[in-house]
């Protein structure tokens, strides 16, 4: 599976990289905060597959970088050709306490 660091990510995004965040958490820790992704629910990741652009770099995040990494085994089953990263650690350590 492939990893990608916050920092790695924010490179890609100053540098205008072409690729598709998304969150796979709850709806409700989406909405107290984000690092502005489109939130498909890990249980609903394969029902709304047909949301992914497959032709570009795809990145899965979530609190810790475990449910990232189980919707990344689910969908690669499904879907072998997608170019999948998962945010390495989540985003926990970006919240505010």
């Amino acid at each position: 599976m492939k990893n990608i660091t916050y920092q790695e990510l924010q490179f890609w995004q100053t540098n205008k990289e072409n690729f598709q965040l998304i969150d796979v958490r709850e709806p409700e820790e989406h909405a107290a905060f984000n690092i502005g992704g489109d939130l498909i629910p890990l249980e609903d990741i394969l029902r709304k597959r047909d949301q992914l652009d497959l032709s570009i770099p795809i990145v899965f995040y979530c609190k810790r970088g475990i449910r990232s990494q189980i919707a990344i085994q689910k969908l690669q089953r499904k879907l072998p050709k997608g170019d999948f990263y998962n945010l390495t650690n989540g985003i926990l350590h970006l919240q505010k306490s």
